[in-house]
């Protein structure tokens, strides 16, 4: 009975990781924001949905938004200000630009068909030629439409006179890109602006009280313009430190393991594997490919200069929420289990507050990684407490999509002759191998050789690829 909640608990996965089909990418759809329930989850099949696409962000995060959560001031003395500070400081004052800044909204239609015509978004932008700030306002169509790279451009009307705007990625509120340009000269993005609907009013087509209750944020996702490897390296620090404090508050409350009867939870789950997941949970499958390493550092550009913010109003198009993707279908689903599971962490049984906090979310991750662990084979298990970090991909393929992506990956090794105690860490690969990535590290004497791994899901390879691409930078 035992064995068959656990497996039940492993059914439900944590959030939507990258696919394939990284083009793909939908126009945000609202989210309600429900209270909890005590009802099981029913097990459900893999979301294959890729980081490109995202939702709306759930008004419930938005009302729980900080007053103060523009950046703390950076206060430089005595010196040169480096690139990352000077940046810093440019961010901060565009957002509190923004906040003065009313968005434009638009209706069209009368009485009963009258109807809100667009979503506003304001961006700051910085002329470094002038050094002054212009405030540039665009709407972007409603209601939310399909948008895919390289197919049919996303229509949108820019609202400032003077103001040149392409579109360049994505169409919710974390990865919405546009480039900027007034007069030839082109603009840098340090600030964006952007409403949040209430989903019960918008469905009732009650436009004006959608516009009057709309809840207004100021955050600025990744652009090329706040770039800076002072920013990476922050980054990682501070993941490491925020993965630290979760694993020493489970080790505190001396929360057990599931995987592991007798030991503490906070010593089954290594640091590594929690940072790497919470870069890899934001790094798409497509920009991957074409950037290799590049791409993680425009993650960890995003926490060294946002840290708490960063990913906060991540949504995926599957509704999955913030920096550690997790679910929760109607208060029936991944986090929901684990808040019941893992009594002892103490975890904010609020979905919307604790998914978007990032110390919660990363010990519930914690939770839920340990918990998988324990519906596996006693093999996986002894050899992942052998080796956790290069092993850790059976717990990182579970947390991104059950059970049968962990079976899967076991009878793909064992079709490879790859048996467990023979993985290892990725090597350099010698520049005539013929073997195409994603794949696995197999031990020879004192070197290791990569095997492709079949395609038996597409997304679970990526994912465990990107794994074991980063993990090693934050030993």
């Amino acid at each position: 009975m035992i064995r068959a909640l656990l497996v039940l608990v492993s059914l439900i996965c944590a959030g939507c990781a990258t696919t394939d089909g990284a083009d793909e990418e939908s126009e945000p759809t609202l989210i309600d924001a429900v209270p909890e329930s005590t009802a099981e989850p029913e097990a459900s099949a893999t979301a294959e949905i890729s980081k490109e696409q995202v939702g709306e962000v759930p008004l419930a995060v938005a009302d729980s938004e900080q007053a103060d959560a523009s950046l703390a001031e950076v206060v430089v003395q005595g010196h040169i200000r480096n690139r990352h500070e000077v940046i810093h400081n440019l961010v901060t004052e565009a957002q509190e630009l923004l906040q003065d800044v009313e968005l434009q909204y638009f209706f069209t239609g009368k009485g009963k068909r009258q109807t809100l015509r667009g979503r506003p978004v304001a961006f700051a932008l910085w002329s470094e030629a002038k050094e002054e700030w212009t405030i540039a306002q665009l709407e972007l169509p409603r209601p939310p439409i399909k948008w895919k790279p390289g197919r049919k451009p996303l229509a949108f009307r820019t609202l400032t006179p003077g103001i040149e705007a392409r579109h360049v990625k994505g169409t919710g509120a974390e990865r919405l890109m546009f480039a900027f340009s007034a007069d030839g000269e082109p603009l840098k993005v340090y600030g964006r602006k952007f409403p949040v609907f209430d989903n019960k009013l918008v469905k009732r087509k009650q436009w004006a009280s959608v516009v009057q209750t709309a809840k207004s944020i100021a955050y600025l996702p990744f652009t090329e313009d706040t770039f800076d490897p002072g920013f990476v390296s922050g980054g990682r620090e501070f993941l490491l430190a925020t993965a630290g404090n979760a694993l020493e508050e489970l080790r505190l409350a001396r929360v057990p393991s599931a995987a592991f009867p007798g030991e503490l939870l906070a010593d089954a789950i290594p640091a590594q594997v929690v940072t790497t997941l919470a870069v890899i949970e934001q790094t798409d499958d497509r920009d991957y490919r074409q950037k290799q390493g590049v791409a993680f550092e425009e993650v960890l550009s995003q926490y060294g200069l946002k840290q708490d913010e960063a990913y906060r109003y991540s949504v995926s198009s599957a509704k999955a929420l913030g920096p550690m993707q997790f679910t929760n279908r109607r208060g029936n689903g991944t986090y929901a289990l684990v808040v019941r599971r893992c009594s002892g962490a103490r975890l904010d049984p609020v979905f919307e507050r604790g998914a978007t906090n990032l110390l919660n979310a990363m010990k519930a991750a914690i939770c839920l990684l340990d918990m998988e662990l324990a519906a596996m084979r006693s093999d996986i298990r002894v050899a992942y407490r052998e080796n956790p970090v290069v092993l850790g991909i059976f717990p990182v393929a579970a947390y991104n999509g059950g059970p049968r992506n962990v079976t899967k990956l076991y009878g793909v090794l064992n079709r490879m002759k790859v048996p467990l105690e023979e993985l290892t860490r990725p090597q350099a690969e010698l520049a005539d191998s013929s073997v195409k990535c994603p794949c696995v590290w197999k031990a020879e004497g004192t070197s290791a050789r990569p095997v492709a791994i079949p395609k038996y899901n597409n997304e679970n390879r990526w994912y465990i690829e990107k794994y074991q691409s980063i993990v090693s930078l934050f030993e």
